[in-house]
């Protein structure tokens, strides 16, 4: 008898950016000047939601269709969370090709339209769900230019990243890593460049200061936040946040 291998277990690449960045939204005929996106749900004249569209940059300063049942600014922590800076300016998905989409839209703009108990509440989880099913159709379709999301829609490198993300303050190496990943450690390095645009030590790097910005901005204590994400001493952090930000980790509260 031939023993099938057991297939590789699926990660899941978008908890960490949801479990460290709160999102939010707020209904608005266009993109308030501080949210990250405008979403746009799009339909007929009997209320019938036909498309979601998920728009940032100047495409959400320029979107004006005329067939807008509802849109919204998502406001999900700004540059600082790695997802929105790597999202594409124009994310569209038909509901007909989605029917758990669909029918979770049509509960957003349910809530949208009629003045409910508890509707703040229900419109910020359910445009949740619906930014995160659309991230999803972006990752699935994947990514033409290196960086986050690309390395996210990779077949093998995508468990690495999730790795980093789920586990930060681990002091990790790069075996371990390119085993994760079921990659040579050459090929490893090679691929993360080429697919991410950084090296795995610069993108960990990164990840931990921005959670530790948004740590320091909910105003925990900078020792606590530096152990917390991964650094040695709280004056190497201070050090490796000042470069990064143009200001010392005291500065997150201002700002």
């Amino acid at each position: 008898m031939i023993e099938r291998p057991s297939p590789t277990p699926k990660v899941d690449r978008l908890s960490a950016f949801f479990r460290a960045f709160d999102l939010s939204v707020q209904l608005s005929e266009s993109r308030e000047p501080d949210a990250d996106a405008l979403l746009l749900v799009l339909g007929d004249s009997h209320r019938q939601a036909e498309q979601v569209a998920l728009l940032t940059g100047e495409r959400a300063v320029q979107a004006s269709p005329s067939n807008v049942l509802v849109a919204a600014s998502v406001y999900f922590g700004g540059a600082v969370n790695p997802i929105v800076s790597a999202m594409p300016e124009d994310i569209q998905v038909g509901l007909s090709e989605a029917p758990t989409l669909r029918a979770i839209t049509d509960a957003f703009v349910e809530e949208a339209l009629d003045a409910r108990c508890g509707r703040t509440a229900a419109l910020g989880r359910l445009c949740e769900v619906i930014v995160l099913m659309i991230l999803r159709r972006a990752i699935d379709n994947g990514a033409t230019q290196p960086g986050l999301l690309a390395g996210l829609s990779h077949p093998a490198l995508h468990r690495a990243l999730v790795a980093l993300h789920d586990a930060p303050a681990r002091i990790w190496r790069i075996e371990e890593l390119a085993e994760i990943a079921g990659m040579s450690r050459s090929r490893f390095m090679v691929s993360f460049r080429e697919t991410v645009g950084t090296t795995p030590a610069a993108y960990l790097s990164a990840w931990r200061l921005k959670l530790a910005h948004r740590a320091l901005a909910e105003g925990a204590r900078v020792k606590s936040v530096a152990l917390r994400v991964g650094f040695g001493s709280a004056a190497a952090f201070s050090r490796a946040y000042s470069r990064e930000f143009g200001y010392p980790p005291a500065g997150a509260r201002h700002e």
